[in-house]
């Protein structure tokens, strides 16, 4: 089927597409000094630039390069939201959110194809849509500074929005292929759908155990980690999609 081959490389370029793009501004943020735009202060009401380093911006670095996976030196934001570097950040998830707004159309067309019959399927493709706007909203807001606390709150929210919306379409979407396995078990690798339901339910259990944290400033360091492994596992759910189907 046409579809499945597509919805295979829509998987393999959504994982490929943000972890380069991340990754790139990662190493890009410690390799080279970039002007930033400092936020008007009551002082200097129209603000100013300075010169920003990630690796430099960090004082307790334990090491020459920076692994926030590991050491939870910087959060995700911090690192690509400097000029000219979120260029590359902005571009890689607008065609993400778009790749995302096709994945779950296409997934829908799939299930109409295969006569599955599932109650969700309409909410799963809602949350899936709406995760990627909110990505496509979160990437336009990002290096933009206001030293507003209602402007600081809105940034979040899209983000726990987008997270929300992006695991819960995950989970309908495992919920529907595991309610007709027997039926679609010649085209897809059942191993491949067990580990995808692990990392989903894993996924939604980690977010359940850190929400009550979020508040806390003095866990900064663990919060940064698990955020970098936290997108680091929501993208692997599409690599897994490519490994999923059977070649047709």
């Amino acid at each position: 089927m046409d579809k499945i081959n597509k919805i295979k490389r829509l998987g393999f370029w959504i994982f490929i597409i943000p972890f380069i793009s991340v990754n790139i501004c990662l190493i890009l943020s410690q390799s080279f000094e970039f002007r930033e735009f400092d936020v008007p202060s009551p002082g200097n009401y129209y603000g100013d630039w300075k010169i920003f380093n990630i690796g430099d911006a960090i004082a307790d670095k334990s090491s020459k390069w920076l692994i926030p996976y590991v050491d939870g030196s910087a959060s995700i934001s911090r690192v690509v939201r400097v000029y000219p570097v979120n260029i590359i950040f902005k571009l890689g998830m607008f065609i993400t959110g778009f790749l995302l707004i096709k994945y779950w159309l296409l997934n829908k067309k799939l299930i109409i194809e295969l006569k599955i019959t599932e109650a969700n399927t309409n909410k799963m493709v809602f949350f899936g849509i709406c995760s990627a706007v909110l990505l496509i909203i979160h990437s336009i807001f990002l290096g933009i500074k206001y030293d507003i606390a209602i402007y600081k709150l809105f940034r979040r929210v899209i983000l726990l929005l987008f997270i929300f919306m992006e695991i819960t379409a995950q989970f309908y979407l495992i919920k529907l292929f595991y309610k007709n396995k027997d039926l679609i078990k010649k085209l897809i690798n059942i191993n491949v759908l067990n580990i995808k339901k692990v990392l989903v339910y894993s996924l939604i259990l980690v977010a359940i155990a850190i929400l009550p944290f979020l508040p806390f400033a003095n866990l900064k360091i663990l919060k940064h980690a698990l955020e970098w492994d936290y997108f680091l596992g929501v993208i692997t759910f599409y690599l897994l999609t490519f490994f999923l189907w059977k070649k047709i």
